[in-house]
C-alpha cells in the first residue's frame, strides 16, 4: 500500500507541476498586441513644423512610432488603439496649430506658430 500511495503522491505532483508548466508557456507564447497605423493629413509646411509634430503626437501614451513627410504633409503614426484614438491624435495636432485631416487647427495655436510655419508660407522660406 505504501508502494501505491507513493506512486499516487509522484502522478499528482507530476500532473501538478506539468499543468504548471503548460500555463506558463501558454502566457508566454500569447499573441502581442498589434499596433494600429494611421496616416493623417496635416498643414505642416517645414522641419520646425515636422518637429513639432512628432514631438507633440510622439510624446503621447501609447504612440509608438511618428514620421511626418514634410513633402506630402502626411503623419503616419503606429499607436495602440487600446491607450490612444485616431480621434486624440488629430486633437493633439490641432492644439498646437495644424490641421489634421477634417479637424481645423486651433486658431490661438496656429497664430502663435512661427511664420514659416503657417500655412501658404513654406514656398518662400528655404527648407
Amino acid at each position: 500500500m505504501k508502494i501505491f500511495r507513493n506512486i499516487s503522491l509522484f502522478t499528482f505532483v507530476l500532473a501538478f507541476f506539468s499543468f504548471a508548466n503548460l500555463n506558463a508557456q501558454t502566457a508566454t507564447t500569447a499573441p502581442a498586441t498589434k499596433n494600429t497605423v494611421i496616416k493623417i493629413k496635416t498643414s505642416g509646411e517645414c522641419e520646425m513644423c515636422k518637429k513639432a509634430i512628432e514631438s507633440e503626437v510622439g510624446k503621447m501614451a501609447g504612440v509608438k512610432k511618428v514620421d511626418f513627410d514634410i513633402a506630402t504633409k502626411i503623419l503616419t503614426v503606429e499607436y495602440n488603439s487600446k491607450k490612444v484614438t485616431p480621434e486624440k491624435i488629430r486633437k493633439a495636432i490641432s492644439d498646437i496649430g495644424y490641421d489634421a485631416d477634417d479637424v481645423k487647427a486651433n486658431n490661438r495655436a496656429q497664430k502663435e506658430l512661427p511664420s514659416c510655419c503657417k500655412p501658404g508660407t513654406a514656398d518662400s522660406v528655404p527648407k
